[in-house]
């Protein structure tokens, strides 16, 4: 017989679930706990040979580039260098910066060859359109500045030959680089002989007369080409500073001077150039032998 007071009897409890995994990882004494996967390797940038190549041939550019007699070998080069390093930046696994360094070399190269070439032009031109000094030779070996004695206290100098103020007289030989001039003579009141010459000449304005002035051009450069007598300048500047031109009133001039025609080295040419000048004429020639010489000043008696 059971004992009614007797408790039923209970189910078995089951045991508790383990976990799905049986190796719990990270946990000692399971020797196949799971491992983590390795970082896979970084491997390095190839040599990157056109590169180096672009950038050797840039840093030579480079330096010619500074060397006013070598730009163009620079110009060359340096293009060529920034080429092939732009060309090498786009290859894959290979290093850059040779690439990059031979760009801004190329790059920095032409803005210093501009730089150097912009510099010798304008030297050049300098050189070549520079006002040239003009000498004066009146034939006699007197000084133009005196000295003071010891007896007699000094004087101010006097103005230099050649000036308005101190004019050179007719005869002077007046070289410029590449023309010589002399100023053979000065005709005042020479409206009969213009008006003589043709026809069409023009009798002067109220208040003004005509002179003709006599000079010889020479030619004294080396142009191969030659050089026309147009390029000497005479003019009349009067007392008062204002110049005076053949062009302001244009004349047939009786013998005037073939301006026009091509004269070789040693060449020359002589002839007349009529001036309207007011009247009394009491100013001095300008002279200029050569486009970019000095004016030199001559009287006119």
């Amino acid at each position: 017989m059971t004992d009614a007071t007797q408790p039923p009897l209970l189910p078995q409890q089951a045991a508790p679930q383990q976990p799905a995994y049986a190796t719990p990882p990270h946990q000692p004494g399971y020797p196949n706990a799971p491992q983590p996967w390795p970082a896979p390797e970084q491997q390095k940038p190839q040599r990157n040979i056109l590169g180096l190549v672009g950038l050797g041939i840039a840093a030579v550019g480079f330096i010619f580039a500074c060397i006013p007699g070598a730009l163009i070998v620079g110009w060359v080069l340096l293009p060529i260098g920034f080429l092939l390093g732009l060309i090498s930046v786009f290859f894959k696994g290979r290093a850059k910066w040779p690439g990059l360094t031979a760009i801004i070399v190329a790059v920095v190269g032409t803005i210093v060859g501009i730089i150097v070439f912009f510099s010798v032009v304008a030297a050049a031109f300098n050189d070549s359109f520079a006002r040239t000094d003009t000498e004066i030779s009146t034939g006699d070996d007197t000084s133009i500045v005196e000295e003071g004695s010891a007896e007699e206290p000094a004087e101010e100098p006097a103005a230099e030959v050649g000036t308005r103020e101190n004019p050179a007289p007719l005869g002077s030989t007046i070289e410029g680089g590449e023309w010589t001039v002399v100023i053979n003579s000065v005709t005042l009141g020479a409206h009969d002989q213009i008006l003589a010459e043709n026809s069409f000449n023009e009798a002067p304005d109220a208040g003004t007369e005509y002179i003709l002035v006599n000079y010889t051009a020479t030619y004294t450069g080396t142009d191969s080409e030659g050089q026309i007598p147009a390029s000497v300048g005479v003019e009349y500047v009067t007392a008062d500073g204002v110049t005076v031109n053949a062009l302001d009133k244009i004349v047939v001039a009786p013998g005037a001077i073939d301006s026009l025609s091509t004269l070789y080295s040693g060449a020359s040419a002589t002839g007349n150039v009529a001036i309207q000048v007011p009247t009394p004429a009491d100013g001095v020639i300008a002279v200029r032998p050569g486009v970019i010489a000095d004016k030199v000043f001559v009287a006119i008696r």
